[in-house]
């Protein structure tokens, strides 16, 4: 019973004392004294019940106390384990932790420094690509310059002709400004043998006309840069079949060398005309990929006319050759006779050995006796062959 019960019961006791009093006090003097009698008398019982409760309420708070107390010792000890196992996992997570931050950390480390030494790489190369850029840009503008003129612009097709003609043929088979019929000269000529002799290449670049078409902001623009460019070529054919083409001196035919291959595939893709009327002219357009392929085609022609100059004198070796040859089938004969009479004697002397071989058993076979003249004779029999083929 909990200490709220205890002072409700009290309350309610007292409730009834003042009751029983009001009501004897209606009643008159005597029940006065008996109901005084019975108010103590249930009084001392409620005090004796409010003691045993009192007792009892005492008892059960020691065993709440004590339980109460086990229980928070229980706790306690429960709590400290919970604790020292909690304390031990988390030592152990920070001690992992720890570990992966380091192993993080020192391959965060290694990358970064990987990473920084990569970039100090590319950045030097940036910077040697800068370099390589601002050189390029002020050798453009020199190439520009250069090709502005007409004259330079000239020399620098010529000098990509000679650094194609040079790597592809040896020099005994091209000339540089040779001179052709009446004072000409042409930037190279091919000293191929008849036919189809000699092969002129002239180098032309009308940059002006392939720039205007280049720079055409409209197809109206574009077609009359086109044209021009059409006919700056076809001049320029038209050259080239007069003063290079010279009947009995060179082939019958010229190569024009465009050196741009942006140039080349214009050409062949909006001007068909103009390479037309060039092959009717036999003037052949080529750039420096077409021309290379043409300098491999006349190294293999010049490779089979020295070849041919070469016959003669590889008809004269195999003759001398096959002369050898008889030399020496004759002294094999000759070897060979030699050889068979060598077998031949070899024969022979076995034949006689084996001859005196049989005499040789039957003198080792005859008996001495007292008829030494029977004996001489026998022996004398004996050798007689022996000494014939000696003889």
């Amino acid at each position: 019973m909990s200490t709220i019960e205890i002072l409700v019961l009290i309350l309610a006791v007292c409730l009834i004392a003042a009751v029983a009093a009001l009501v004897l006090r209606g009643r008159g003097g005597d029940s006065v004294v008996d109901a005084l009698a019975e108010s103590e008398h249930r009084q001392q019982l409620a005090a004796e019940r409010l003691a045993a409760m009192q007792s009892e309420l005492a008892g059960r708070l020691g065993q709440l106390a004590e339980q109460n107390a086990s229980g928070q010792a229980r706790m306690a000890e429960q709590f400290q384990v919970q604790e020292r196992a909690l304390s031990r996992k988390l030592e152990e997570r920070l001690a992992e932790v720890t570990k992966r931050v380091g192993e993080t950390l020192e391959k965060t480390s290694k990358q970064s420094e990987t990473t920084i030494g990569e970039l100090k790489t590319r950045l030097a190369v940036i910077d040697a690509a800068q370099k390589n850029i601002t050189e390029l840009s002020t050798q453009v503008v020199g190439l520009q310059d250069i090709l502005a003129n007409k004259q330079t612009r000239g020399q620098f097709g010529e000098i990509q002709l000679n650094d194609l003609v040079s790597q592809a043929l040896p020099p005994s088979a091209y000339q540089f400004q040779a001179q052709i019929g009446d004072n000409k000269r042409v930037d190279c000529l091919l000293t191929l043998p008849n036919p189809p002799g000699p092969i002129a290449i002239d180098a032309k670049f009308p940059l002006e006309s392939y720039r205007e078409l280049h720079d055409a902001s409209d197809d109206a623009g574009r077609a009359a840069a086109r044209k021009k460019l059409g006919g700056d070529i076809l001049t320029h054919v038209k050259d080239i079949a007069e003063k290079y083409i010279v009947p009995g001196v060179t082939a019958e035919s010229a190569l024009m060398f465009l050196p741009s291959e942006a140039l080349y595939a214009e050409l062949h893709a909006n001007l068909g005309h103009i390479m037309q009327e060039a092959y009717k002219r036999r003037v052949w357009i080529v750039s420096p990929t077409t021309l290379m392929a043409t300098l491999n085609t006349v190294r293999a022609v010049l490779k089979d006319a020295r070849m041919r100059e070469q016959a003669h004198v590889i008809q004269q070796e195999v003759e001398v050759l096959l002369k050898d040859v008889d030399r020496l089938d004759d002294r094999v004969a000759k070897l060979d006779k030699h050889f068979g009479q060598a077998v031949e004697d070899v024969r022979q002397i076995r034949i006689s050995t084996e001859k005196v071989t049989k005499r040789g058993e039957r003198i080792r076979e005859v008996e001495v006796g007292d008829d030494s003249q029977e004996a001489a004779e026998v022996v004398e029999k004996s050798a007689a062959p022996l000494l014939g083929a000696a003889e």
